[in-house]
């Protein structure tokens, strides 16, 4: 019974607070999806590129000339535009939620003037446009700052991973 009361608590909260809320569960639920995939790759996909350009690395027999800095730079490359896929479109949601909520904003005081224009004092009715402006806000920001959080964890680990692979492919001198 608590999954038939969670529905309606969350169909009431869309109702509130207007369509926008979807929109913004939608770029939330995209922002998630996008970080889960980093993690994944994290945790087993790079283990195995890291491998593979460890192996490409130790089968030249050639360390030291400029054509092996080059080689070295170019698996190097590799390595960070794999690890830092994915998180330009990361920020780019975090950045957009709190946009949405601005929107949500705008969208529940357009309805909160439109009631006082008719006047008459419909104060359920002013309440009901409050609710639109102020719940996609707090919906918008509350994505954001969850989404900021771990961006910025996903981009320090990608910076800190990169160099780790660098740090592995050492030229010999």
């Amino acid at each position: 019974m608590w999954e038939i009361e969670a529905i309606a608590a969350v169909r009431e909260f869309v109702e509130r607070g207007g369509d926008v809320l979807l929109v913004i569960a939608f770029v939330t639920a995209v922002m998630w999806t996008l970080m889960v995939e980093r993690f994944w790759y994290f945790r087993s996909g790079h283990k195995r590129e890291k491998t593979r350009i460890q192996q490409a690395w130790d089968s030249r027999v050639d360390h030291s000339s400029w054509n092996a800095q080059q080689i070295r730079r170019l698996l190097i490359s590799e390595a960070s535009a794999k690890l830092h896929a994915g998180l330009g479109m990361i920020n780019t949601t975090v950045a957009v939620c709190p946009m949405l909520g601005l929107l949500g904003t705008v969208t529940g005081m357009i309805e909160v003037f439109d009631v006082m224009a008719g006047g008459g004092g419909n104060t359920r009715g002013m309440a009901g446009g409050v609710s639109k402006a102020t719940l996609p806000t707090m919906a918008g920001m509350v994505a954001a700052l969850s989404g900021m959080l771990f961006a910025i964890q996903l981009d320090r680990f990608a910076d800190d991973e990169t160099q780790r692979v660098a740090d592995q492919l050492e030229l010999e001198h």
